[in-house]
């Protein structure tokens, strides 16, 4: 079977990128704290808005955010708020840009209390991912009790763009949950 030939999620079939995004990123599980920063700013910032458009913006948010570098953008001044804001490479919505930086502020008491935001976020699932059996999209769920609790612990400790139905997606796209359809190659 060719690559061309892979039976994929169905959202995974509209581009390029969403089929690379797919086939190499999603459900994979993720352990490194900058990269689940990353994701969390960047299905924060979806809120509204389809998964493939945050996606073709990713290089930029990288490039504006100091390659999601937490440290970094925890001390960001209300005038680089405002330029990020003017980038048109970026989703130039005032509350996201603000969460961003609230996030990172946020994420950085975590990795103090925890030793890692990976060590905070995997002790949802204990540890291991989940494994779904989903025979359509149908069946996959907006958000469930586990992305309940973590929408709720993260607002408890200031974060913001932290929904229930966002932090599924996040669960999602770092691999807490496998949520490919049993017909998907992954």
């Amino acid at each position: 079977m060719g690559k061309t030939d892979l039976v994929r999620c169905g959202w995974a079939e509209h581009s390029p990128l969403e089929r690379a995004y797919h086939d190499h990123e999603w459900g994979v599980p993720v352990h490194d704290d900058r990269r689940l920063f990353e994701f969390l700013v960047l299905e924060g910032a979806q809120a509204g808005l389809s998964w493939s458009t945050v996606l073709a913006k990713r290089e930029n948010y990288r490039a504006a955010l100091d390659g999601f570098d937490p440290v970094k953008i925890a001390r960001y001044t209300p005038a680089r708020r405002a330029r990020l804001l003017q980038n048109p490479g970026l989703i130039r919505n005032r509350l996201k840009i603000e969460s961003t930086v609230k996030n990172a502020r946020a994420f950085l008491a975590v990795q103090a209390e925890f030793g890692s935001f990976d060590s905070y976020l995997w002790r949802f699932v204990d540890g291991r991912p989940i494994q779904n059996r989903w025979t359509a999209m149908a069946q996959v769920p907006a958000s469930t009790p586990i992305s309940d609790a973590l929408s709720k612990d993260l607002k408890a400790r200031g974060f913001s763009f932290v929904g229930t139905t966002i932090m599924y997606a996040t669960l999602q796209a770092v691999g807490l949950v496998n949520d490919h359809l049993v017909t998907c190659h992954r």
